[in-house]
């Protein structure tokens, strides 16, 4: 078994990524869209079920979008023979980063990243200046950070079937071709 973690920044194609995935006959889950992360406050640890939008200014300062934990450890048992893909971020990663074999980092430039979330259909977060801001502002942290954590780090910006034939590549090299 193996378990990936597909992450990168808002934008990066996480979820098309997931999509192709899906398609091709992998286990993959979108942690935004599967029941993996949840917004809480972050002073009181509070769920928050219906988080406004747009966010109001400083809203992104307290609110922080986690990852759970359980899901991820059903997703690791329902995996046991097979090659599973988490495609997502959250603030809270390191939490489940030991149920990973493999974290694989999609990065983009500003202006790609600009142009996605100007334009994507699938989800609206980014298209706000508060998240805007905050896209912008974690988009030159991401590679360096995940280059440290010995991620493989695949250019985004490329189509998206070569993106996906990067990413299943890096987990079959990662895991000594599992």
């Amino acid at each position: 078994m193996t378990v990936v973690w597909v992450t990168g920044n808002s934008g990066t194609g996480k979820s098309t990524v997931c999509g192709v995935l899906r398609t091709r006959g992998y286990v993959a889950a979108d942690a935004d869209e599967d029941g993996f992360c949840r917004w809480i406050d972050r002073a009181k640890g509070e769920i928050i079920t219906d988080p406004p939008y747009p966010v109001p200014e400083g809203w992104l300062d307290r609110y922080g979008w986690v990852i759970v934990r359980e899901p991820v450890e059903t997703l690791v048992e329902e995996s046991r023979s097979r090659i599973a893909f988490l495609c997502g971020s959250a603030e809270n990663e390191a939490d489940v980063r030991d149920l990973f074999d493999v974290t694989v980092c999609l990065v983009i430039d500003e202006d790609t990243l600009r142009h996605r979330l100007a334009t994507r259909t699938t989800n609206p977060f980014g298209q706000h200046p508060e998240e805007l801001a905050a896209a912008l502002k974690w988009n030159p942290r991401m590679r360096a950070m995940y280059e440290s954590l010995g991620a493989a780090i695949i250019d985004a910006s490329k189509p998206v079937t070569e993106v996906v034939d990067r990413v299943i590549d890096a987990a079959k090299e990662l895991t000594g071709g599992a």
